[in-house]
């Protein structure tokens, strides 16, 4: 796992990115902790908490629970402290954790309808538990009651487990001059059986939320200091740390003489030079590419580093490739077209599907999917600088095909015309973007949930499920062919916005896309809403999620 190391800002001082480190155990009986949380189903008179009443030292059913104004509903909260009274509420009182005695204080958790359990439920349960008892150093999760008779696998319980835990108490860096971190450091999961599983389960989860907070810190770097350099020189830091992954960088230079039109003109604005970013993951067996069309380019590297094929050797046999391109806009501004102050102050936003690109890679190596993963990630600035592209400028993607730039803040489609026509010629099995793309996305579907769309109902089923299992709510939306009409342009192939207003704005942005990846099977996300969260609820913090990180894992590991 890539460490996250300390950033410049532009003022000169790193930001500090010093946080608690959970690491996860497993225990068959109630281990040395301070804390023990114990989730409850709101059926209080089916429990069976003799282990629990021997701790309390009385009898624990359903009119102690109702006595005390708790009822079992999910998030619910019932806080018991061995050295005093009982009292209810959400979170520990800060002198919790001083005092370590041989009983551990008891945090009942809510859980909801039994027979409702799932990962997700358990993720934001261990995410309210780690928030919860974040002032102690350790704290125990009793999952016996609530696994028996519940249609789950100890190994997916466990990683969910671990997932909210660690996601849940994540803290963004920051740039004060001051900060006090929180002081939980071990999480022991406490089950009668399966404990192992759990904990194998648990390491699984400890490598998926690592890279979520990865793409987190990404996107909640400012974009003075997460420029197009930065996310390369990060993806050459997964190269050097990781075998399995090999690194290439196009500079400016190569990207002109490349032909990727699309991703040169958006940054012409910018004193920030672009960068074409690919990562390729080789499992231990070799690999087969599909058959989709296209053919194969040359690819470049920055400096001296010699020229070799981008779509890797055709000797590879045996399992397939996936291509997961994301969109790099390290901050839009709307170039020309530029956005208002208040359009503008959540931009940095705009990499979050590089930075998931990117967090995926970092988690490979560890998890050990079998299958070809190359990432692709097209990066720049969106500025309105004195080169800036022009409404009405024309421009020529990889695959030759040409775009009208009506909106110069309709840009993330032109970058990605050019990190799909690259796909394409990797020969892949499918292809995934991944974009903040459009805010009709968001008008759509609201904050939470992801746009769907793509080119193969099964691939399409394929991911929705994968996001399902992830916890991470992707919906399908069409791509209707006679809406394809919206983007004609009388002087180009295509141009880059769709009807006025923003009608069908989403399915405009995808019909481009659909331009540009041949007849490769291809899914396109829109996480323009669920990259980003307002507030902290669940396992996530406000800033950035990292969303789609987990769909990703998830997907390869049904695969390989």
């Amino acid at each position: 796992m890539i460490p996250r190391t300390s950033s410049p800002s532009h003022g000169g001082k790193p930001r500090d990115l010093a946080r608690a480190k959970v690491t996860f155990d497993a225990s068959r009986d109630v281990p040395n902790i301070e804390v023990l949380a114990v989730p409850i189903f709101d059926d209080l008179d089916g429990l069976e908490l003799s282990g629990v009443a021997a701790l309390l030292d009385c009898e624990v059913d359903g009119d102690y629970f109702r006595q005390r104004g708790f009822s079992g509903k999910s998030g619910e909260t019932l806080w018991v402290r061995q050295c005093g009274a009982p009292s209810a509420g959400g979170v520990a009182s800060a002198d919790a954790g001083d005092r370590v005695g041989s009983s551990p204080d008891v945090l009942f958790v809510g859980v909801g309808k039994r027979g409702a359990l799932s990962t997700e439920v358990l993720r934001r349960l261990s995410a309210s538990v780690a928030r919860s008892a974040k002032l102690v150093s350790s704290v125990g999760m009793e999952l016996t009651e609530i696994l028996a008779g519940e249609q789950l696998e100890p190994a997916d319980a466990g990683r969910a487990v671990a997932e909210g835990a660690r996601l849940g108490i994540y803290e963004p860096g920051t740039y004060k001059s001051e900060r006090a971190p929180g002081r939980l450091e071990r999480f022991v999961l406490v089950s009668q059986q399966a404990a192992e599983e759990l904990l194998s389960g648990a390491k699984r989860g400890e490598v998926i939320a690592d890279a979520v907070s990865l793409a987190r810190d990404l996107v909640n770097e400012p974009a003075a200091s997460m420029t197009p350099s930065a996310l390369a020189h990060l993806a050459s830091e997964i190269g050097s740390q990781e075998p399995a992954i090999e690194v290439r960088v196009w500079d400016e230079a190569k990207i002109e003489e490349e032909g990727l039109g699309g991703l040169l003109g958006v940054s012409r604005g910018s004193r920030e030079p672009p960068r074409l970013i690919r990562l390729c993951y080789s499992p231990e067996q070799p690999v087969v590419s599909g058959d989709a069309g296209g053919e194969r380019g040359a690819v470049g590297a920055v400096g001296a580093e010699r020229d070799s094929a981008i779509a890797g050797s055709a000797d590879d046999k045996a399992c397939p490739t996936v291509v997961l391109v994301g969109k790099g806009i390290t901050f839009d501004s709307g170039g020309l077209s530029i956005k208002s102050a208040d359009g503008m102050s959540t931009m940095k936003t705009d990499m979050a599907g590089a930075a998931a690109v990117l967090a995926t890679f970092s988690a490979l190596a560890h998890l050990r999917p079998r299958v070809r993963v190359i990432g692709i990630v097209p990066a720049t600035e969106n500025m309105p600088g004195s080169g800036a592209m022009k409404p009405g400028d024309v421009v020529r993607a990889r695959n030759g095909k040409t775009i009208e730039v009506l909106n110069t803040d309709a840009e993330g489609r032109l970058i990605l015309a050019d990190g799909l026509s690259l796909a394409v010629e990797e020969k892949p099995d499918m292809i995934i973007d991944i974009a903040t793309l459009t805010g009709a996305c968001v008008v759509a579907l609201g904050p939470k949930i992801a746009g769907l769309m793509g080119n193969d109902d099964d691939l399409v089923a394929r991911v929705r499920s994968a996001g399902v299992r992830a916890g991470e709510e992707l919906w399908p939306l069409p791509l209707p062919q006679d809406y394809r009409a919206h983007i004609d342009s009388d002087l180009a192939d295509m141009k880059n916005i769709g009807l006025p207003g923003g009608k069908a704005g989403a399915l405009s942005a995808g019909l481009l896309l659909a331009e540009f990846v041949g007849n490769a099977p291809w899914v396109h996300l829109d996480i323009a809403g669920p990259a980003r969260s307002g507030s902290d609820e669940g396992y996530l913090c406000k800033g950035g999620t990292g969303f789609g990180v987990r769909t990703f894992l998830e997907l390869l590991a049904s695969i390989g």
